[in-house]
């Protein structure tokens, strides 16, 4: 189960994470892409309103549609890390986990990282928060959900929605379905109301000692 909205509780507890932005911009968010249908999809509605992203692209999805990736750049938006082959976090051994970290981040090099499924150990999120900001969300749309109609994914946001938020939807195939009612939808809002959706800011607090090899070989753990 899960919320649309963060608990208010939950960001306070985690407070090393990053869970909205500081001033009055959105920031719409895509995860799980590149993807050859619904990446475009996207970037062609952010393009007709003016609007930005920000996307979190799985490695392995970088080097099949590396045409896609490039647009993504090429047209403003903000790109992150979302590991090398989509792993959670709860079930993958710290050792695994951070190569797939380092490999994606090598192809993104963008210092955003986002977990998949929002699912991190906290041995994990120590080593990669040396490298980057850990972006997680205010909204979580459902879009990924196939229980969900879009109408209900829409209501739910609207509802959730205010400045500062970061909002998680989907670039994949299996949202596909809800995404391409609610993405416009989302853009209408914002066009009512005046807001403006922005990149995140894509940073490196990297520790130059803080090498490929030392990160994983002394946060290996599990």
């Amino acid at each position: 189960m899960y919320s649309t909205r963060v608990p208010k509780a939950l960001p306070s507890l985690l407070p090393e994470f990053v869970w909205e932005g500081t001033g009055t911009p959105l920031h719409l968010t895509f995860d799980d892409g590149p993807h050859p249908e619904w990446t475009p999809f996207v970037l062609d509605e952010l393009a007709r309103t003016g609007q930005k992203g920000t996307f979190f692209c799985v490695g392995e999805n970088i080097e099949r549609h590396p045409e896609v990736f490039d647009r993504i750049r090429r047209e403003g938006h903000a790109w992150g890390n979302h590991t090398m082959r989509h792993e959670s976090g709860w079930t993958t051994p710290n050792r695994a986990y951070l190569r797939s970290y380092l490999e994606c981040e090598k192809l993104t090099g963008s210092g955003l990282f986002r977990p998949p499924y929002g699912r991190i150990a906290s041995t994990q999120a120590k080593a990669i928060a040396r490298r980057s900001r850990i972006v997680m969300w205010t909204v979580l749309t459902g879009d990924f959900d196939p229980r969900r109609s879009p109408e209900e994914c829409q209501l739910a946001t609207e509802r959730a929605l205010r400045p500062g938020a970061i909002v998680v939807l989907h670039d994949s195939t299996k949202a596909g379905p809800r995404l391409k009612e609610l993405l416009p939808g989302i853009l209408n809002v914002f066009a009512e109301k005046g807001w403006a959706s922005a990149p995140l800011a894509m940073e490196r607090p990297h520790s130059p000692e803080d090498s490929d090899s030392h990160m994983v070989r002394s946060k290996s753990g599990s």
